[in-house]
């Protein structure tokens, strides 16, 4: 049977590699920062990384990684319910708490994790989730393990959510769920709207801040800071892997009785092993930083403008963003991948973005802005663009 398989598969993989379509690894042999070293020796600036904060090689989260592992060990080897909750556990959830105005949080391996336990626990075939097109995957598959009825809504439609919204009245409970801000626009959901409508129609509000966290708002708490609605949502779900150091592990922060009911069902929560202690001290010492100063949420909102209306001026297409993800448009799939392999030559380590990734004819480069870049480096940045742009044919 594998050699019916095996042929099938080959045959796929070629049609892809043709296409231009067929991601290949890069291989990074430093640590995760502004200037990286990647296998060939060459040493590039990277503007593709999920580290908006400049946390993922910081001093302080590297120290504190290492001292908990001094004192709390490397690993579980269990769940949390029978041998695998620290003290640091219960610290990083209260911590998370805190930063979101929550009542309580709940930790995960991951927030892909995070998103596929936290539907089937509390929803059933009685009730509705109204989920936004462009949600995450780990959003829709998660959806996909619950029995309850799905709708979709067009990407920040507010309309189109309110139609939904209508129908979905025939069912018990109803769930609203949107990403913070959609990964591969930058563009913020229009959470003020959404609360009015959950209000109006009687549903409920989940929250991805995992693009948002630590970026967008006045200090960076997510959209709930930014559109003044702490404590309205009722689920928010977030990352440790992007902003907040860019180590593995998710959260479910939100109302008590929701985080004790994925506590007893939540099955990613029950039968996958505890968040290891170096990732957790790294977090807990990655939220003290953010509680006692805005200096790098600052940094990165400056850096994130100058570098919009830099690009902007040069002439390239560029998605409105309220975030630090600036998504330069090229439409055609060959393209991105020809424009991020000409710019890698220029010392810029950026991503082509195509199908299924983004929807079809709408490929782009997704470049995404840290506080750990200097003006140099984006200066940088902005020239390469600009000279790739100029022999392309882009701008």
């Amino acid at each position: 049977m594998y050699a019916k398989l095996k042929e099938f598969l080959t045959k796929e993989l070629q049609s892809i590699e043709e296409a231009g379509l067929f991601k290949k690894e890069r291989i990074i042999t430093s640590a995760q920062k502004a200037k990286i070293r990647v296998s060939t020796g060459q040493e590039v600036l990277n503007f593709c990384a999920n580290n908006y904060l400049g946390l993922s090689n910081h001093p302080r989260l590297v120290k504190a990684s290492k001292d908990t592992m001094d004192t709390h060990g490397f690993g579980m080897s269990s769940v949390r319910f029978i041998c695998g909750t620290q003290d640091i556990h219960k610290m990083l959830e209260q911590k998370i708490s805190e930063y979101f105005g929550t009542e309580d949080t709940i930790l995960y391996i991951a927030a892909f994790d995070a998103n596929g336990g936290v539907f089937e626990p509390i929803l059933g075939e009685e009730d509705a989730i109204i989920s936004d097109a462009l949600n995450h995957a780990s959003i829709i598959d998660g959806i996909r393990l619950c029995k309850a009825q799905r709708y979709r809504y067009n990407n920040a439609d507010m309309e189109d959510l309110e139609e939904k919204l209508k129908i979905a009245q025939a069912q018990r409970f109803r769930l609203i769920v949107t990403d913070g801000v959609f990964s591969m626009d930058g563009n913020v959901a229009p959470m003020d709207k959404i609360i009015k409508l959950a209000e109006k129609y009687d549903a409920l509000v989940m929250i991805d801040e995992s693009h948002s966290a630590g970026v967008v708002g006045a200090t960076g708490r997510g959209v709930t800071e930014l559109f003044n609605i702490r404590g309205k949502a009722e689920i928010i779900t977030g990352t440790l892997g992007k902003a907040f150091g860019g180590g593995c592990g998710g959260f479910t922060t939100g109302k008590k009785e929701i985080i004790d009911m994925l506590r007893q069902r939540s099955r990613p929560y029950l039968f996958s092993n505890s968040v290891p202690p170096a990732i957790v001290g790294a977090g807990i010492e990655a939220f003290t930083m953010l509680e006692s100063s805005d200096e790098l949420h600052d940094k990165l909102m400056s850096n994130t403008q100058y570098f919009t209306k830099a690009m902007q001026k040069a002439g390239f297409d560029i998605k409105p963003t309220q975030s630090a993800i600036v998504a330069v448009m090229l439409y055609d799939a060959k393209l991105s991948q020809d424009m991020a392999a000409e710019l890698l030559n220029e010392g810029i380590y950026v991503i082509g973005f195509y199908f299924p990734v983004v929807p079809k004819d709408q490929a782009r480069i997704r470049v995404q802005v840290s506080a750990a870049h200097s003006k140099e480096n984006l200066d940088k940045c902005i020239e390469a663009f600009t000279k790739v742009g100029k022999k392309l044919g882009v701008i």
